[in-house]
């Protein structure tokens, strides 16, 4: 772990406006803005952090502080009946609640959150048979009764719909940024590398294949994140992994009294996102409170031929012995990532030009992460069946 100052104060944040963000890139609606600058602090230097925050979202801190405390009520439903009525056993618990499913480090089951899943956009998404094929990528949404959580489903939907716009806004400038890297040309016109025009923004703004994760993680144990076992405990609450699909839009986190859900102060300064660049520094990031952030993932490092990187990223749980302000104990964390992919069957392919080597060796190495050459294994690899096998990795890893 690095030195507390560097740890602690994640001065290379990058923020942006939103109105940069919806700006077309291209300038072609005569409002131009070009924002690669800004990109390339984010997400394509050694020292990045892998995360872009964006201010002033009309409508997000509202959306968010009614969707996000709905977390605490979730996870305290009777066991009986989040078992019974809200787990998806043949989505491999991708849909509705899931709690000790996951298996991130070998045979023990994760327990110290628990996780709802829902699409959004749509709570049948895309055909039968695409359904049949790819349960983990498009299950049908499960909802709990109106009666536990009022207006659950439509805070859910309305938060997270919004995230999708502000993902599909952002891919024009992805596309802009890789495009502007990649289609180079010689004294002859001709293209030596190519990148489609709007790829990204086409592949974000149409798809169906989106999937929320409210997140709620239960206070550890009072001996978990002792300072004497540094490396066990720095993703105490969720371990080292790179997000696997396109782009992982975050609304940020919120601590608990997790026996009354009362909102409190991070009473832990060592808890929280953590992320590692490309030096291997361990970062701990803290988003703002009216920002939404923006992570890649690994899928977003292929198409554009590993210009822009996933980053690996971790949450360290708050240490039992800590106590908040107000007196608090026990602890819970609250977190809501939406990520936004391609459908199953999207051809994971490089740009022309590009090769697989280079695509390998820009990402980040973890211990903990699968290599990426190790999953995405052919050219033209069906985001789907990487996903699966992704899964399959982490679980045995």
């Amino acid at each position: 772990m690095q030195s507390s100052d560097r740890t602690e104060c994640p001065s290379d944040l990058v923020i942006v406006d939103f109105a940069d963000i919806v700006a077309n890139p291209t300038g072609k609606d005569g409002n131009g803005k070009d924002i690669a600058p800004i990109l390339a602090r984010a997400f394509g230097g050694e020292k990045c952090l892998g995360v872009l925050a964006i201010r002033n979202i009309p409508g997000f801190c509202e959306a968010k502080q009614s969707f996000l405390p709905k977390a605490h009520t979730l996870a305290h439903l009777p066991k009986p009946y989040l078992e019974t009525f809200l787990e998806d056993e043949k989505s491999f618990y991708n849909a509705g609640w899931s709690h000790g499913k996951e298996k991130l480090r070998g045979d023990k089951p994760d327990l110290a959150k628990g996780s709802f899943y829902f699409n959004p956009v749509t709570d049948r998404p895309g055909s039968e048979s695409d359904r049949e094929k790819y349960p983990a990528s498009y299950p049908c949404n499960i909802w709990p009764d109106e009666k536990f959580i009022p207006g659950f489903e439509g805070a859910a939907k309305n938060l997270g719909k919004l995230m999708h716009t502000v993902v599909s806004h952002l891919a024009r400038h992805i596309d802009a940024y890789a495009s502007s890297r990649l289609n180079k040309s010689t004294g002859l016109e001709e293209k030596l590398i190519q990148y489609p025009e709007d790829f990204l923004y086409d592949t974000m703004h149409n798809t169906e294949k989106l999937k929320g994760r409210l997140l709620y993680y239960f206070p550890l144990e009072s001996d978990a994140g002792d300072d004497n076992n540094e490396e066990d405990n720095e993703d105490s609450w969720i371990g080292w992994h790179n997000d696997s699909g396109f782009v992982t839009a975050l609304a940020g986190d919120m601590y608990v009294d997790d026996n009354t859900g009362e909102k409190i102060e991070n009473p832990d300064i060592h808890a929280g996102l953590y992320v590692m660049n490309r030096n291997g520094d361990k970062i701990k990031v803290d988003i703002p409170e009216d920002c939404m952030g923006i992570q890649l993932g690994e899928c977003v490092q292929i198409i554009t031929g590993g210009d822009l990187v996933a980053t690996p990223h971790c949450v360290r749980g708050v240490s039992g012995g800590n106590i908040s302000n107000q007196g608090v104990k026990n602890v819970g964390r609250i977190s809501f990532p939406c990520f936004v992919d391609s459908v199953p069957g999207f051809p994971l392919t490089m740009p022309n030009g590009c090769t697989r080597d280079k695509v390998l060796r820009s990402g980040v190495g973890n211990s903990r992460v699968p290599p990426l050459g190790k999953r995405w294994i052919e050219y033209g690899m069906a985001f789907g069946d990487f996903l699966q096998r992704t899964f399959a990795m982490y679980y045995d890893w």
